[in-house]
């Protein structure tokens, strides 16, 4: 089914204020009993009628979004598509006022973006939509109707946000303090085993156990080397890599190893810890905790060949065209970069279609979450984005430490978009206060 809004804004802030000051029963659940051929008036806003088939096309919009829908119970959705009109209603009628208009260029704009998001042309997404019973010219009036409030709320909400080189201090550094005190995401242990058999006596333990704390007391206070010991004395499988257990996550490692460490710096050895193997001896060589995670990103190089749909090249051409492409290159056949050289559009062309290394937010979204779903070496299907169609190869990734800069700009987007969604709901509220609203009952 085709996603019927723009990204990120069908009903965005006025559905997730209306699903939290919906009103109970009334003419909203009115509206949803109601006989299909009956329509009435089921609310005004500030003198101007809401409907009957107002509500339902609404609940019909909020079903196709199957995400929203689910969370909610089926009798809650005309409620929540009410409140959610009656608040879009008296936007839109400050938008007016305000003189905020849509032309029609940016209309076909926006339909273009969401058949692009869709992987579909606009008549693809003509036929989708009436396939689902909603009117292209319904769809249409719909998309201006969110391009105005978008204006309106660009305008009202983001002016208000403002965001001081103090706060982005504080910010890092309640980040950094929580990332700190939460558990390692990875943890890296090396074990020493000294075994005890299964049908050992008690004294027989006691001579391993003290076997163990020697070997303890020849890296703490000897300063043996804790590799070449493991090698030569432990009892493990692993002996031959210095005891290693690699880099796991917590959930990796039995809960007796973690207790056992949790106090340890790094370098430290445990004391001696039973288990039904034996006592074994752990050293921690290296923890990962989410702060360092702050302070690093993973970075993607990839290269691509993007053919631009023209009068002369239709998009179902230049999507047939790269998935011959990607057939040659899979089957070895031809080269990408080669490919890239001789037929990509981009500038990227003269270097076999290379894009360099790009740091996340470097590319529009289309292109960048496909990206990201690929791993090394993997060829992705072709891609519609604002610039044509691609075909994309990631060829590497890497993790790299971000600058000073790179973090405080990461801190300054965080806070924006919180302290937008706060502005964002406080003025919804502040509308929906001011506007006068009469709930009709459903005629008998």
């Amino acid at each position: 089914m085709v996603a019927l809004g723009l990204p990120g804004l069908l009903l965005a802030g006025a559905a997730a204020w209306a699903q939290s000051n919906a009103p109970q029963g009334g003419a909203s659940a009115a509206a949803a009993s109601a006989p299909r051929a009956v329509d009435f008036i089921v609310a005004v806003v500030n003198s101007e009628p809401i409907t009957n088939q107002d509500v339902r096309n609404r609940v019909q919009r909020l079903a196709a979004q199957a995400d929203r829908a689910s969370s909610l119970p089926a009798a809650e959705l005309p409620r929540q598509a009410l409140e959610s009109l009656i608040v879009e209603r008296a936007q839109a009628q400050l938008a007016k006022e305000s003189g905020i208009r849509v032309d029609e260029d940016a209309v076909d704009q926006a339909v273009a973006d969401v058949a692009r998001q869709n992987q579909i042309s606009v008549e693809e997404l003509r036929r989708q939509l009436q396939a689902q019973g909603v009117g292209f010219e319904r769809y249409r009036r719909d998309l201006r109707e969110e391009l105005t409030l978008l204006r309106l709320r660009d305008r009202e909400v983001e002016s208000r946000v403002r965001i001081s080189e103090q706060e982005i201090d504080r910010h890092l550094v309640e980040r950094q303090a929580a990332a700190a005190a939460a558990e390692p995401v990875q943890i890296h242990l090396a074990q020493i085993l000294v075994s005890v058999a299964e049908n050992s006596t008690a004294e027989q333990e006691q001579q391993r156990l003290a076997r163990a704390q020697a070997l303890r007391k020849a890296l703490v206070e000897q300063g043996a080397d804790f590799e070449t010991l493991a090698q030569k004395e432990s009892d493990a499988p692993d002996k031959a890599s210095g005891g290693s257990l690699g880099l796991r996550s917590p959930d990796r490692y039995a809960t007796l190893f973690l207790d056992a460490t949790r106090g340890l710096a790094v370098g430290q050895v445990s004391e001696p810890v039973r288990s039904g193997a034996g006592f074994h001896l752990l050293k921690v060589l290296e923890r990962k905790l989410p702060a360092d995670e702050l302070d690093r990103v993973v970075q993607t190089r990839a290269r691509h060949i993007l053919l631009r749909p023209s009068p002369r090249l239709s998009e179902s051409a230049a999507r047939s065209r790269l998935a011959e492409f990607k057939k040659r290159v899979q089957s070895k056949q031809s080269d990408f970069a080669d490919l890239a050289r001789q037929f990509s559009e981009d500038g990227s062309a003269s270097v076999g279609g290379d894009l360099g290394w790009a740091t996340p937010g470097m590319m529009v979204p289309e292109f960048e979450q496909a990206m990201d779903a690929l791993d090394p070496g993997e060829l992705s299907e072709p891609l519609v984005s604002r610039f044509g169609m691609h075909l994309i190869q990631v060829l590497e990734r890497r993790e790299v430490p971000l600058s000073e800069k790179e973090k405080r700009e990461l801190a300054r987007r965080e806070l924006r978009e919180r302290k937008t969604e706060e502005a964002l709901r406080t003025w919804l509220q502040d509308v929906r206060g001011r506007a006068y609203v009469e709930y009709r009952e459903s005629p008998q």
